[in-house]
């Protein structure tokens, strides 16, 4: 593994001219205000992309792109500008423009900048645009194209994509603080079209990491391409949804999406300080079922969300939101959590040096309970089974959400029967979860392929959750 420190400085400063002295001189300008905090983050992305579609390759992509993000904080108020130029210049500008947001006074200090002890990296810091051959990307599109249209005559159309990032990122901050790391990020798409006469319907997988494009070996690629296609059969033979509140068994993995957007939200310390959130002052409250104890990771290796240090350089945690039902703390950036008067958890992220930090979610999952999956089916009389989840809508302020299910069947009996298509779920996030009545012991995560969206800002994340039985969910459908 290359030296991260090393690789930053040749892409993001050697290049430049600029230096720690003029990264300090930067500090020291917006420090010169009364400000609480400041900080420089560098960040240089390398990131390409090929697409498949009509049994062909349709397009291919290649961009580089650095800057720098440079941030005054003081009380509740925060200046940011940004450069896409890393030059000397143009940071002292940056920082004049940042600075402007506090009052004048007394003249801050900037510590001496030190590397100090980096955490351990949670990931290769290779480079994944260069771990496969060009020849070798477009061979994978094209295994995927040939899978699913091998698997069954009913395939009409495969549309594939592969894409690659590596991004390097440096964070100097008026504490002192000096930090490096370098990302790689992975991710293949397949979506296929099914038909049966005028019935027609879709399928999607994949998957993705934060390593090179060999995490997608021959093995992987020919299974992606086989789900995409069984989803598409199952909507083909898909009855209309019956609607009406119900018993809803959720399945393991993907199904956490529900999770993050209805509950994950709530939970992130911006909403909470504002007091926007249905889950803010509550911390110590039995807010969800005994049966639910929710977490929030950044320090799983190698998986989507995760990251070494957070985009502010603060290392990443696992941090329990809710334990038991009793909710125990939020998900925090520096800044909120210095205003709330907590410890930052490493969730301070950006989409890019052009955006400022925000907390933001990175894996987030329920833990597992006691019950066997089988079990949970089986005690349900009647209702639907959601494995698959294609979008939805949630309002932060209280909790409303709504979930349009890709994948589902009915249970009847305890048994699991029919695939169902137009099932939507329709809830409130605080109120789903005291209805949760069983939870399995079949954690599991999803494959790698969520992206979350928040005030214009998207980033990698992770969901998932066990097998989970809720009590008389709304469903809506078209029966």
């Amino acid at each position: 593994m290359s030296d991260q420190w090393q690789v930053a400085e040749d892409l993001l400063l050697r290049p430049t001219d600029v230096d720690m002295n003029q990264i300090q001189d930067a500090l020291g300008q917006m420090m010169a205000r009364q400000v609480d905090y400041a900080d420089l983050y560098f960040e240089y992305t390398r990131r390409e992309g090929f697409s498949l579609e009509e049994g062909r390759i349709q397009g291919g992509s290649y961009g580089i792109d650095s800057g720098v993000g440079v941030r005054a904080v003081s009380g509740e108020k925060t200046g940011f500008a940004y450069s896409d130029e890393i030059v000397p210049a143009a940071l002292l500008d940056s920082a004049k423009a940042a600075r402007a947001i506090a009052v004048a006074g007394q003249e801050g200090s900037v510590p001496v900048l030190s590397r100090g002890k980096a955490p351990k990296p949670l990931y290769t810091g290779d480079d994944p645009l260069d771990s496969l051959s060009d020849a070798a990307k477009v061979a994978m599109l094209e295994t995927v194209d040939a899978e699913a249209r091998a698997a069954d005559s009913r395939v009409k159309e495969v549309m594939a994509s592969l894409a690659g990032e590596y991004k390097a990122v440096l964070v100097a901050g008026s504490d002192g603080r000096l930090v490096t790391d370098i990302r790689p990020l992975v991710r293949l798409n397949v979506q296929v079209i099914v038909a049966d006469g005028d019935n027609r319907q879709q399928g999607m997988a994949g998957g993705g990491a934060r390593t090179g494009y060999t995490w997608f070996d021959d093995a992987t690629v020919r299974a992606y391409a086989r789900e995409a296609v069984r989803q598409g059969l199952v909507n083909l033979e898909a009855v209309e949804a019956p609607a009406g509140a119900m018993d809803v068994v959720l399945g393991a993995g993907w199904p956490g999406i529900l999770l993050h957007e209805a509950i994950g939200h709530g939970l992130e310390g911006d909403f909470n300080r504002k007091g926007t959130s249905a889950f803010a002052g509550r911390i110590g409250e039995q807010v969800a079922s005994a049966q639910c104890t929710v977490v929030d990771d950044g320090t799983l290796p190698d998986r989507r969300g995760s990251l070494t240090v957070d985009d502010e350089g603060e290392a990443t945690s696992h941090t329990t939101l809710i334990e038991d039902g009793v909710l125990k703390g939020y998900m925090q950036d520096a800044t909120n959590a210095r205003l709330m008067g907590m410890a930052p958890t490493g969730n301070g992220r950006r989409e890019s040096y052009a955006h400022r930090p925000m907390p933001r979610m990175t894996n987030t999952y329920m833990e597992n309970g006691d019950y066997d999956p089988n079990e949970i089916i089986a005690s349900v009389d009647k209702g639907i089974y959601a494995t698959q989840f294609s979008g939805g809508q949630v309002d932060i302020t209280s909790g409303k959400f709504v979930f349009s299910a890709s994948e589902a069947y009915l249970i009847e009996n305890g048994k699991i029967t029919t695939p169902v298509k137009g099932a939507t779920l329709i809830g409130n996030g605080p109120d789903v979860l005291t209805r949760v009545a069983m939870v399995g012991n079949d954690k599991a995560l999803d494959s790698g392929i969520g992206t979350c969206g928040k005030e214009g800002q998207s980033v990698p994340v992770g969901v998932g959750q066990p097998t989970m039985l809720i009590n008389d969910l709304t469903v809506g459908g078209t029966q």
